[in-house]
């Protein structure tokens, strides 16, 4: 009788947040599939697990997939984990999930931690509908067109971001998006955990120099940026002293309430400046 693919769930930070099914499983599997098996030694270690870990990563996730298939198939059974979080999303294990399924093995998942919806959580976004889109491009047409895409988009999204990329991203995301609330989630269940909500102008304005992986959680696209709707001035200056009070330089607050109301922003600074007379 085959054995099963388990893919299974670890922490993001904090050991803690391991499940105590995922302790079982890892402790009763035959070998555990590894994106870094240095990672998820101290893992194993910290819980007493002496299982037995090879390593499965993007580089040789093709060579392996067809052995680690060869022991299922005997009988054995076998834990995938990457990194940190859950398996496949934005980690290798695919083409291993693929394969047990064509080979009619069993593919049970292990739910656990998982830093898109830790951020999610606790973005204050609506998460119904919500896309998550991963690692940006890093250069070229496809960063161009990734971006672009992103335009089109009307649900929250939710992606990730190196740091000596962050401050890139951040700029690409205002030009794409205008300047739409950004929940940034910096080093999730960690010691150095920062969570900052604000307008994407007003993190770019943050000069720190950024440490640790970032989930970055976008607002939907307003609906009233689907088509022209009506304002009035004082209107306008309202929403325009709001997103200057949450830290938008003035300039981004008028080009964001542009974008909005489908209009010139010499229009909006026009308008703005009429009630402050």
């Amino acid at each position: 009788m085959p054995g099963t693919l388990y893919v299974v769930a670890t922490p993001i930070g904090n050991l803690e947040d391991v499940t105590l099914r995922a302790l079982r499983i890892l402790r009763e599997v035959s070998v555990i599939a590894a994106e870094d098996t240095r990672r998820t030694a101290r893992l194993l270690q910290h819980y007493s697990i002496s299982t037995p870990a090879t390593s499965l990563h993007q580089h040789n996730e093709g060579l392996r997939t067809e052995g680690l298939v060869a022991r299922l198939a005997a009988g054995e059974s076998v834990a995938l984990v990457s990194d940190a979080g859950t398996p496949v999303v934005s980690d290798p294990g695919s083409n291993l999930v693929a394969a047990a399924h064509a080979a009619g093995i069993r593919v049970e998942p292990i739910p656990g931690p998982s830093a898109t919806l830790a951020a999610l959580s606790a973005s204050g976004m609506p998460a119904e509908p919500f896309c998550y889109v991963g690692f940006p491009p890093v250069k070229g047409n496809a960063r161009k067109s990734w971006f672009a895409s992103l335009a089109n988009q009307s649900p929250t999204i939710v992606l990730f971001e190196a740091p000596h990329r962050l401050h890139r991203t951040l700029e690409d995301l205002l030009a794409a998006l205008g300047d739409r609330k950004a929940f940034l989630a910096r080093e999730l269940t960690k010691a150095h955990e920062e969570l900052l909500l604000a307008p994407l102008s007003a993190h770019l304005e943050n000069r720190r120099e950024p440490r640790g992986e970032y989930t970055i959680v976008i607002e939907p696209k307003p609906l009233e940026s689907f088509g022209q709707i009506p304002y009035n001035d004082h209107q306008l200056r309202a929403e325009f002293d709001e997103l200057v009070g949450h830290g938008s330089v003035p300039r981004a607050a008028i080009r964001a309430l542009a974008e909005k109301y489908g209009v010139a922003a010499r229009q909006i600074y026009s308008a703005v400046h009429r009630t402050s007379e």
